[in-house]
Parts: structure tokens; C-alpha cells; sequence
């Protein structure tokens, strides 16, 4: 009997699990759309509304505890200067998961995990910047 096992284990080791979900939350803030399998989507839904409930709370200590579970300053950031106040009035319900069909390779459902009022021009805006910078930099040489 599994009683008081509450969540999914993905077959990964506890410190596994832990550093996949810091890598999603980061992604997601980051991109403020990510697309991942529906049970990762589901499980990964709390844990960036916590953060979100955090940075809405601004504090050094809330700071703290955001860059302690993610474990990047830049990411946190951008959560308690540009996210947190977009959601000032709302109370919890900041992300929506959309399913999006079957993975081709194993059929494993997919689903689309993104901020309610998201920033459309923030998907890949990391990613055009790097290599926006990578080509700037082999022209100068």
C-alpha cells in the first residue's frame, strides 16, 4: 500500500526529481510558455505558482527562497520585477495547462504550460539574444 506517498516519482531519484522541476520553473519563467508531457505540466503547476506567490511578496527573504529552489539570481529577477507585478491583484491561478496531443516518438500525452497573461514576445527571447550576441561577436573577429 502507498499511503502517504503523495506525487509522482518519474522513475528519478528524489535530488533528480528536485533539480528537473527547478529546470522547468526556470524555463518557464524564463520563456513564459513551455511545452512538456501533461504529468510534468500538471506537477510542475504548483510549484511555479509558490514561486509566483513569493515574488509577490518582494521581500529579501522571499528573494531567498526563490534563488535557494531554482537556483538562479537572473530567473528570480525577472520573477519579482516583471511577473510578480503583472499578477499583484490576482489571488493563485496563474498558469493554465492546455494538452497538445501525443509525442510521436512514445506517445506520451503533451501539454503546453504557460503564464495566464503572458508576454507573447518573451518565447525565445533568451535564445534570439544569444544568438543575436554569438553573431555580433564573430563579426568583430
Amino acid at each position: 500500500m502507498r499511503h502517504g506517498f503523495a506525487g509522482r516519482r518519474f522513475s528519478r531519484s528524489s535530488s533528480h526529481r528536485k533539480a528537473m522541476f527547478a529546470n522547468l520553473a526556470v524555463s518557464l519563467i524564463e520563456h513564459e510558455q513551455i511545452v512538456t508531457t501533461l504529468p510534468k505540466a500538471k506537477d510542475l503547476r504548483p510549484i511555479v505558482e509558490k514561486l509566483v506567490t513569493l515574488g509577490k511578496r518582494g521581500d529579501l527573504h522571499a528573494r531567498r527562497q526563490v534563488i535557494a529552489q531554482i537556483g538562479n539570481e537572473k530567473v528570480a529577477k525577472r520573477l519579482f520585477d516583471t511577473i510578480a507585478p503583472r499578477y499583484a491583484t490576482r489571488n493563485g491561478g496563474y498558469l493554465r495547462i492546455m494538452k497538445a496531443g501525443f509525442r510521436k516518438g512514445d506517445n506520451a500525452p503533451m501539454a503546453v504550460i504557460e503564464f495566464v497573461d503572458r508576454d507573447t514576445s518573451a518565447k525565445g527571447a533568451a535564445d534570439r539574444a544569444r544568438l543575436e550576441a554569438e553573431s555580433a561577436e564573430a563579426e568583430a573577429a
